[in-house]
């Protein structure tokens, strides 16, 4: 175990000290799902005044558009909400970037929409671990760390998205651009109930491809037409046999048909695909634009594909072994058994990695059954995460690297 020294043990105090359990009530109590404009509006002001007890500059960054095909295949834009953006001495020599997302899964007129205790320490609520309860332990983090003698040696750019939970569309020329140049990354996705933290992640791509065909009538001339929901069918099932151990698979949703009484000459397949690897992503597209190909040829329809990887794999790269290998000597020092797992999710970790930037994407509190109405945070591990976070940026800064 590394011992900690006098001022890590001071400053460490000042992180477990925050109020943080008050800060997520509140926040988890003003629905900000995806969709709901006005609540992340609310959310947002909240956050801004929030971190803005820290010594840098706090905007609100307006949403880039965002492109969704409706189930007639019409594309219309959708608007996200305003993403909140801190900035602390940029000049400083190790700069980080911290990461979280103020949205939910869970719309306004959700039934799942209030908190309550589901035994001692354990807080169910929209929300309380994904992520509201990051974003807590980031600003108690950061807020300790500018009490500590090493605070001059590192400037940090926080990154609060509003649109994490449908993939970070609105978002990800922002996370990109706040990459650059960074030393490390951590982004506050919750760790598991035991603490155990994500480490490799595949990448994830969503799909809408639109089937164009041809009307006729189904019994007097059904020859004469070429029917797009058989031929999205049988993408769903030509795209299904390319699952392997390195590519999953989800045909989820075909949109179409019509009368039972004419061939339909439109029909949209949804689908996701998460490849393992960034050459398993190469080798998925042209697999699935060569599908597409054949699709045509033996249905005799025109297919358009919309959508792409917005998610790149984030492999478990040497710098990012030594950032995983930092934070685990640092919750060896609070007397914490760090450990590290592949998962199936993705997140905007995948996004910094593929800038270049080592991070680990789950530094937030221990909680689980995120998505769901049984969502729950342990709340004794706020204090735990944000002892670990401001350790663990404090010798990123003592250091000067990872």
């Amino acid at each position: 175990m590394t011992l900690l020294t006098a001022t890590e043990s001071a400053t460490l105090e000042r992180a477990a000290d925050a109020p943080m359990l008050a800060q997520v009530e509140r926040w988890a109590a003003v629905n900000s799902g995806t969709g709901n404009l006005a609540g992340l509006k609310t959310v947002a002001g909240l956050l801004a005044d929030a971190f803005a007890g820290l010594p840098g500059d706090v905007r609100l960054v307006a949403p880039d558009p965002v492109e969704s095909v409706d189930a007639d295949g019409s594309i219309r834009s959708i608007r996200r909400g305003d993403h909140l953006h801190v900035r602390v001495r940029p000049d400083a020599p190790v700069r980080l970037l911290l990461t979280g997302h103020m949205d939910t899964v869970f719309a306004a007129d959700h039934p799942f929409q209030s908190l309550h205790w589901l035994e001692d320490g354990v807080l169910n609520g929209p929300g309380t671990a994904d992520m509201k309860g990051g974003i807590s332990v980031i600003l108690a983090a950061l807020t300790a760390l500018e009490a500590s003698p090493l605070a001059a040696r590192v400037g940090y750019d926080v990154l609060i998205n509003s649109d994490e939970e449908t993939g970070s569309h609105a978002s990800a020329a922002l996370i990109a651009e706040l990459a650059a140049g960074k030393t490390a990354a951590l982004t506050y996705e919750p760790a598991l109930p035991d603490g155990t933290l994500a480490g490799a992640r595949p990448g994830s791509g969503n799909f809408s491809i639109t089937i164009h065909g041809r009307s006729a009538h189904a019994g007097r001339n059904p020859e004469e037409g070429r029917n797009a929901l058989i031929a999205a069918a049988d993408l769903a099932l030509r795209l299904n046999a390319l699952k392997s151990l390195e590519l999953k698979v989800n045909p989820a949703r075909i949109d179409g048909g019509g009368p039972n009484n004419v061939v339909p000459d439109h029909a949209i397949l949804r689908v996701n695909m998460r490849p393992m690897t960034p050459e398993a992503m190469v080798a998925a597209e042209a697999a699935l634009r060569g599908t597409i190909a054949s699709i045509q040829r033996d249905h005799d329809v025109h297919c358009h594909l919309h959508g792409g990887f917005n998610r790149p794999p984030k492999p478990l790269d040497p710098a990012a072994a030594r950032l995983f290998e930092l934070v685990r000597d640092c919750g060896s020092a609070l007397g914490l058994d760090i450990a590290w797992k592949a998962t199936g999710g993705v997140c905007d970790g995948n996004n910094i990695a593929a800038c270049g930037v080592p991070v680990v994407d789950t530094m937030g509190p221990r909680g689980g059954a995120i998505h769901s109405a049984d969502e729950f945070l342990i709340t004794s591990s706020l204090a735990e995460r944000a002892r670990l976070s401001a350790l663990t940026m404090m010798r990123i800064a003592e250091r000067g690297k990872v």
